[in-house]
């Protein structure tokens, strides 16, 4: 009787419905939390997890599932895929998980997803994305494009394993673990709202800080969006990352080029490009024992580090044998700048104001089933 009533708390819980009263779930959203691990621990209080045979098993937690020539394995035993759930929360390496874990081989190690619903998804990002603590408009502004940009994803990425990276490359999500009530508050005073144009989602791209001006988005991506033009940003200039330095040894720099696929040897100097209406640098050129190479500034910054070169605007001299760069700015500047939104909602603008600026001719509109 107990593990019939388990199997049944699975199928009512894998559907988003236990003890809350709510309709089955039409929304949805798979995020990847980890590709190619060889291992990753599973832990939890009622854990209930199914093999790909929807068999129950029985767990001995934690749980390490491993990567083997033939699937996973897991207690011993064989299996293509492990869905788990619990009452609360999973714990994966750790960290909290609302929803469902699946883990599944891929070619390079496990593909571990998390499905769960968007808004419990949104609520857990908020605090990796910004704090909660800025003010309720900033957050509230914040909900609605990770809304918009998860639904975005997920109708383009349908057939995918999975909608949403977990990290920069998407949106940064580790889990329930800093949940809070502003975050929680932010989500639920927005729902269901997502930004529009024509008549479609959008895609909501935002960054940290724009330095002053905000980015069209075919010069970061080649391609042009009428909501994605840049705007002049006034509002960031508190932004503790706003005007930043890096040294760097020119040696350093010559690797991750190479890494990244550029035929660079012997790196003597970098001369800066054109510029385009952001102020930001369209290209520059590497001058090599070899000759010289002229590459899309976008490139430069992501061969060497995203994190390191934390934009596009910035100056840079050759000292000896290491480059001394000054920037402003953090991020690629596309869409809305988050630091720029806090101040706009500190001097009491209201989410809808902050994204009809920094988004024009946009409109907020509310999608079925959330």
């Amino acid at each position: 009787m107990k593990l019939l009533i388990a199997i049944l708390f699975c199928i009512c819980f894998f559907h988003g419905g236990v003890g809350r009263g709510e309709p089955l779930q039409t929304d949805l959203i798979r995020v990847a939390l980890q590709k190619g691990s060889d291992a990753v621990s599973l832990d939890g209080t009622g854990v209930l997890a199914l093999a790909d045979d929807g068999e129950p098993l029985r767990l001995n937690l934690p749980l390490q599932v491993k990567r083997v020539r033939d699937g996973l394995a897991v207690n011993g035993r064989t299996v293509r895929k492990l869905v788990a759930s619990a009452p609360a929360f999973l714990l994966i390496n750790g960290k909290g998980y609302r929803g469902t874990i699946e883990i599944t081989p891929s070619d390079k190690g496990l593909l571990v997803v998390n499905e769960l619903p968007l808004d419990e998804y949104l609520v857990g990002l908020i605090n990796c994305e910004i704090s909660s603590q800025w003010p309720m408009e900033a957050v509230k502004a914040q909900a609605v494009i990770a809304r918009s940009y998860a639904v975005y994803q997920r109708q383009a990425r349908k057939n995918a394993p999975y909608h949403l990276e977990s990290s920069v490359l998407d949106q940064v999500y580790e889990g329930c673990d800093i949940e809070d009530s502003r975050a929680a508050r932010g989500v639920q005073e927005t729902a269901g709202e997502v930004l529009s144009y024509d008549g479609g989602v959008i895609q909501a791209f935002y960054h940290s800080n724009c330095g002053g001006h905000t980015e069209a988005s075919e010069n970061v991506w080649g391609f042009p969006l009428p909501y994605l033009r840049g705007v002049d940003c006034a509002y960031c200039e508190t932004a503790p990352s706003l005007k930043w330095e890096q040294t760097l040894p020119l040696r350093r720099i010559e690797s991750q080029l190479k890494n990244s696929g550029f035929q660079v040897a012997g790196l003597k100097d970098i001369r800066l490009g054109r510029r385009n209406a952001s102020g930001r640098l369209v290209d520059l050129t590497l001058v090599t024992a070899t000759g010289r190479q002229t590459i899309p500034a976008t490139r430069f910054r992501m061969a060497v580090g995203s994190t390191i070169i934390k934009s596009t605007n910035f100056e840079v001299r050759i000292a000896g044998e290491n480059a001394l760069f000054s920037g402003a700015g953090y991020g690629h500047g596309v869409g809305l700048c988050q630091w720029g939104a806090k101040q706009r909602a500190s001097d009491g603008f209201d989410y809808r104001e902050i994204l009809s600026y920094y988004y024009p001719g946009t409109r907020l509109a509310r999608i079925s089933g959330d």
